[in-house]
């Protein structure tokens, strides 16, 4: 049984490089021969500018771009879908992240608003529209959101959400002392970081997303290693035992989230295996996800997300909807290929 509960439909910032890999998406989810097979020839480059053309005249949310997600979903043996973006792409939510994030006169603070600027560009209620019109004819979708968890945004990030009927949402980190830490030209931080009370703080901050009872299940629990800066593991045993205990006590879940390990340095999962088996001991449910940002990685080596929670002990996986958990059980014994 596999399912992907987090996947996003688009990112930004629009470079020449997001136009290439959107391109790239377009081929290798476009049942034509021609186009995926006859490239470098004038024919072919006037029929991907016009799949490129019309992409972007019809944007990320319409039904084209969606299917193409469920699509080669299904062909990797996807059953049930969950969809999410990030809460920082929608105009409405913008406040909220200008309100903790460094976007002072800094370096720093200056590349991280020019980065907000940059990704926040859409509206929230034309996402919700678009995904339950699609969601009406696909009973196996369902519909969330990935919102950052702020130290004192509760409130806030509370009264975003109340008025949207989600079927799940997920929290994250993202964010640190107003560092966006998962940004490639910010990385330079961890360098001279005391690495220890680095992550000290950072999971004393996913703990108190997990007791603000907003969110469905939290995401990438150890993203922090996303550019492989982690201390010895054995010292952070202790921490995974508290985000473990908060979540079992709490009665919210997890995932095994497989987008570091294709997308960034660390090449590794979220969370780590000895961090999946202190989950396990406290029963912390888990659902899987690619964290996919283009139709063609959905899926992606969620095969061995699987077969790691099989060999950590799981035989559930959790899904969303309304609001409401409930479990798949996974078939042992059978082939779960992608």
């Amino acid at each position: 049984m596999k399912v992907d509960f987090h996947f996003h439909l688009e990112e930004g910032p629009y470079s020449l490089q997001w136009l290439q890999r959107t391109g790239r998406a377009l081929i290798h989810t476009t049942n034509d021969n021609y186009i995926a097979g006859k490239s470098h020839t004038r024919d072919w480059m006037d029929q991907m500018v016009q799949m490129l053309q019309k992409r972007m005249e019809q944007g990320c949310f319409h039904e084209d771009w969606m299917q193409r997600y469920l699509q080669k979903g299904r062909e990797r043996g996807i059953q049930r879908f969950g969809v999410v973006d990030h809460l920082y792409r929608f105009v409405e939510c913008k406040d909220y992240y200008e309100r903790f994030m460094l976007l002072d006169d800094t370096p720093l603070g200056r590349l991280q608003q020019k980065w907000l600027d940059q990704v926040c560009t859409c509206s929230i209620e034309t996402y919700m529209k678009a995904m339950r019109k699609i969601a009406e004819r696909e009973e196996e979708l369902s519909i969330g959101i990935e919102a950052d968890f702020f130290i004192g945004g509760e409130k806030q990030l509370q009264a975003l959400l109340a008025p949207f009927d989600l079927d799940y949402i997920i929290g994250s980190v993202h964010v640190l002392d107003g560092w966006g830490f998962d940004n490639p030209e910010a990385q330079d931080r961890f360098q001279t970081a005391d690495l220890e009370n680095l992550y000290d703080r950072h999971y004393d901050t996913v703990k108190l997303a997990i007791a603000s009872g907003l969110f469905d299940f939290i995401a990438h629990l150890d993203n922090l290693k996303v550019f492989g800066y982690r201390p010895d593991e054995v010292k952070l045993l202790p921490k995974y035992r508290e985000i473990a205990t908060a979540l079992s006590a709490a009665g919210i879940g997890t995932e095994i989230n497989t987008g570091l390990l294709y997308r960034y340095p660390v090449k590794e999962m979220c969370p780590s295996p000895s961090f999946l088996q202190t989950l396990f001991e406290q029963n912390v449910p888990i659902t899987l996800s690619s964290d996919a940002h283009f139709p063609d990685d959905i899926g992606m080596y969620l095969d061995d997300a699987l077969k790691l929670a099989i060999d950590t002990g799981y035989r559930e996986i959790a899904v969303y909807k309304k609001r409401q958990r409930s479990v798949l059980v996974i078939p042992l014994g059978k082939k779960n290929s992608v």
